[in-house]
């Protein structure tokens, strides 16, 4: 499966040239980074800043990773640096059992309030740094893009090699994403598979087959992974893809689930079609087709709506949206309209959302590119 290098106007299906797009997306981007009431960026040392999740008033590996994701597709170098350095100052592990990991959530001051890794957030980190490397060029110390990302790359395989006591983030056998190292259970939403198909030309060379495998691995569970009817997938699933629920939450379908649809799209979209991903994107729309926003639940996979609202529904709007990418569903074109006609959320939880929404507006604008 070769790259696309096409990055098609998806929006253009409901009459929204590109440059219109081109506009939003800069308009959305000032909003996330400097907007006084509305931005989730912050300036912390006069050379680092970091993503802030407006909900639980902490900086964490996922959020430090989207933006400097976010960054390169914009081309915002210096923003990049700042969360960088932010990432390696105060979340970075040099040693111990965690060594070569990211503390996954901090204060705004640097504070470590857990010591673990999410996997999420290293893949995410290993892939900006990759594509800051091949955008920006490689600096020095740890702006020594490329050269950083296949270190935390190689910590993700070979942890109990590196560090003893460690262990990694991948299993070797199955060559599925853990979601964190200690557990032998997966977050379908971790399931990356176009980042793994870059990673299989970028990575240590040695380790390239593994990368190779592990996005076929991960295409193939996430649609075991996926309900044959609703296509929802579990916010936490065994191996074998049955759901396992967590945290006294008596139902499966919720916040981080949300992201399978969106990188099926991504896949789609850098790498070519996959039939039976396409077909997961078109359950999602069809379930959703005739459910509006204010209405979102948190569900079974089977589609039972559960007793509470969803926390994130416009990341599900701009999710199920994005699954246009792939879908062949009637509803495709729906969708693309009512993302694009949906504002950005505000107030106390617009962080997640505000993310994803972003990434789905890159992806169906043509914007979000292999660098």
């Amino acid at each position: 499966m070769g790259e696309t290098r096409e990055y098609p106007n998806l929006f253009a299906k409901i009459g929204v040239d590109a440059e219109t797009v081109r506009r939003k997306a800069e308009a959305c981007f000032e909003t996330l980074f400097f907007d006084p009431e509305e931005k989730i960026y912050t300036d912390v040392d006069p050379d680092s800043g970091c993503m802030i999740d407006t909900g639980n008033i902490d900086a964490r590996t996922e959020g430090m990773s989207y933006g400097m994701m976010m960054c390169v597709q914009m081309d915002r170098k210096d923003l990049f640096d700042k969360l960088w350095t932010f990432s390696m100052r105060y979340m970075y592990h040099p040693d111990g059992i965690y060594a070569g990991y990211f503390a996954w959530s901090v204060s705004l001051q640097g504070k470590h309030n857990a010591e673990g890794p999410a996997p999420d957030g290293e893949e995410y980190f290993a892939m900006a740094l990759l594509m800051a490397s091949a955008r920006w060029g490689d600096g020095e110390g740890i702006f020594s893009y490329a050269a950083q990302a296949r270190e935390i790359l190689r910590h993700c395989l070979h942890q109990q090699e590196l560090v003893p006591g460690g262990r990694a983030m991948w299993d070797p056998e199955n060559r599925l994403i853990r979601f964190v190292p200690e557990t032998d259970w997966s977050d379908p939403s971790y399931h990356l598979p176009h980042f793994y198909t870059l990673f299989a030309e970028r990575a240590d060379e040695a380790d390239r087959p593994f990368w190779k495998a592990a996005a076929e691995a991960s295409r193939a569970y996430i649609a075991l992974s996926a309900h044959p009817v609703t296509g929802l997938c579990a916010e936490y699933a065994e191996y074998d893809g049955t759901p396992r629920l967590m945290f006294g939450k008596p139902f499966a379908f919720y916040s981080d689930a949300y992201r399978v649809a969106m990188n099926i799209a991504l896949d789609t979209l850098w790498f070519g079609r996959h039939e039976a991903l396409s077909a997961v994107a078109a359950r999602i729309q069809d379930f959703f087709r005739d459910i509006h926003m204010e209405d979102y639940k948190a569900y079974q996979l089977d589609g039972t709506p559960a007793d509470e609202p969803a926390m994130h529904p416009t990341a599900l709007l701009a999710t199920v949206a994005a699954a246009s990418a792939a879908s062949d569903s009637p509803a495709a074109e729906t969708f693309l309209r009512r993302f694009w006609e949906t504002p950005l959320r505000r107030g106390k939880r617009r962080y997640y959302d505000n993310c994803l929404y972003f990434f789905c507006l890159l992806m169906l604008g043509g914007l979000y590119r292999i660098w």
